[in-house]
């Protein structure tokens, strides 16, 4: 077989390939910190969680009067609406993270290079 496997007259040029797989890693770094700096917000019933861009619980802010201190159930109810309240935020730090990332984490990435999914993976 004399075809080049890798195309072209030139050859595979080993260096361009790894100038811009450092060129994709730098950007995904980029992104990451970025996400990283981000502060999202999610709601429920009164309660309000924030996470950074990267899911990492930042705090929780209970709207003055929205629990009856003196009500047991109400104080129960209080950590679901914690819950649902964060599920909330994480769900949309989740599809930031998608949006900011998905061009670079997602398959291939490399022109010319299949991507997870062509490989049968």
């Amino acid at each position: 077989m004399t075809d080049n496997p890798f195309g072209g007259a030139g050859g595979f040029d080993m260096n361009a390939l790894l100038e811009q797989a450092q060129a994709v890693q730098a950007q995904l770094m980029e992104a990451q910190q970025q996400l990283a700096e981000t502060v999202i917000e999610g709601t429920a019933a009164g309660v309000t969680v924030k996470v950074s861009g990267t899911g990492d619980l930042l705090g929780i802010d209970i709207t003055p009067g929205s629990v009856d201190p003196a009500d047991p159930e109400a104080l129960s109810d209080l950590g679901d609406v914690i819950v649902a309240a964060y599920r909330d935020a994480k769900t949309r730090a989740d599809e930031a993270a998608a949006q900011a990332l998905g061009p670079l984490a997602g398959g291939g990435g490399l022109p010319g290079m299949p991507s997870a999914g062509q490989l049968g993976f």
